[in-house]
């Protein structure tokens, strides 16, 4: 969706998918036209999964932005998919959580801790990621279970 005067506003707690041109960006929104998101520059990962390098790590922020700010003028919705898969957690400790973690430097890794993986475990409880990459050697999906958000302090939640 671009932003328009139509689109329905989001809940607290819900995420955000943000349709870039070689990824998915992922916001959790917080209230009054806010999100936070985790963010680190993705080209360099994009590019090395694509073409069959290694995926290194490295620190990414959480930032708490006004939601059009970070959607600028690409699509996006509303995706709640995995409610049916696990049990949302409160809108407001989703919240606070979120809020919590603004200003935090965390490891990124496009594999095992993404933007995905961020907000997933915030809703849910569940660092998960489905990203689909699309380069030179064709779609590769990577489904991927967090395994360092325990490391980056979200297995708290």
């Amino acid at each position: 969706m671009k932003p328009t005067l139509i689109n329905l506003e989001p809940e607290l707690g819900d995420l955000i998918e943000i349709f870039r041109d070689n990824y998915e960006h992922w916001a959790v929104y917080v209230g009054a036209g806010f999100v936070v998101h985790f963010f680190s520059d993705h080209k360099q990962y994009v590019s090395g999964v694509s073409s069959g390098t290694s995926v290194h790590t490295a620190n990414g922020t959480v930032r708490k932005e006004k939601i059009w700010d970070v959607v600028g003028k690409d699509d996006w919705k509303i995706n709640n998919s995995m409610d049916s898969q696990y049990e949302p957690r409160p809108a407001n400790a989703i919240v606070k959580d979120a809020k919590a973690m603004v200003g935090k430097e965390l490891r990124y890794n496009l594999v095992s801790f993404n933007c995905e993986h961020f907000v997933k475990e915030l809703r849910y409880g569940v660092a998960e990621s489905l990203q689909v990459v699309v380069g030179g050697a064709g779609v590769i999906a990577l489904a991927v279970r967090g395994s360092v958000a325990s490391r980056n302090g979200l297995s708290s939640f």
